[in-house]
């Protein structure tokens, strides 16, 4: 199951499977939720967030399980790339906060937010569960400053997570008209 495509130019690869993601150029979901970052707790909220830059979404079935784990390593070892890009990365789970709690320490390094999604609220809204199970399947998303999607891309496998999202974050970065001094 993979499918996705950057709004900026690339060919779209059609899904081979009925599981739906958001569409490039569709509008994100706006959802405020818990998160930890490096064991705290925070509020997160999509919209303040964009309002600092471009933001990665990236569901992930289970906190703990190999591949999610082979997962946050790849996106916490790529965190300075994506900050010198403008962007921040927030991974959502299905599981709740207390295990994100340790998940954000050890396998996110502290380097990034997890949201937790009990409910499966936002995880259903991004189109992102697994049918018949209580768990996100493994989609990622870039969201530009202006809530539109410019990338999905959905694959069980983690292996091209990070590489995909960082790119469409810079060429979002190579797409900005340049700022105007105030």
């Amino acid at each position: 199951m993979v499918f996705g495509s950057i709004a900026l130019g690339a060919s779209a690869v059609l899904p081979q499977t009925a599981h739906a993601a958001l569409e490039t150029n569709s509008l994100a979901p706006d959802f405020s939720a818990t998160a930890s970052i490096g064991g705290h707790e925070i509020s997160f909220h999509l919209k303040e967030a964009l309002q600092k830059g471009p933001v990665v979404l990236y569901f992930y079935p289970a906190a703990f399980t190999k591949g999610c784990t082979i997962e946050a390593h790849d996106f916490a070892d790529a965190v300075p790339d994506f900050k010198a890009a403008g962007a921040s990365i927030f991974g959502i789970s299905m599981d709740p906060i207390a295990k994100l709690d340790k998940f954000s320490v050890s396998e996110c390094r502290s380097a990034f937010g997890v949201i937790a999604d009990p409910d499966g609220k936002i995880t259903n809204s991004y189109k992102a569960k697994m049918p018949l199970l209580h768990m996100a399947s493994r989609t990622s998303y870039v969201i530009a400053q202006n809530g539109r999607v410019v990338l999905t891309y959905a694959s069980m496998s983690p292996d091209e997570h990070v590489e995909r999202t960082l790119a469409a974050v810079k060429a979002l970065q190579n797409t900005k008209p340049p700022s105007s001094p105030q």
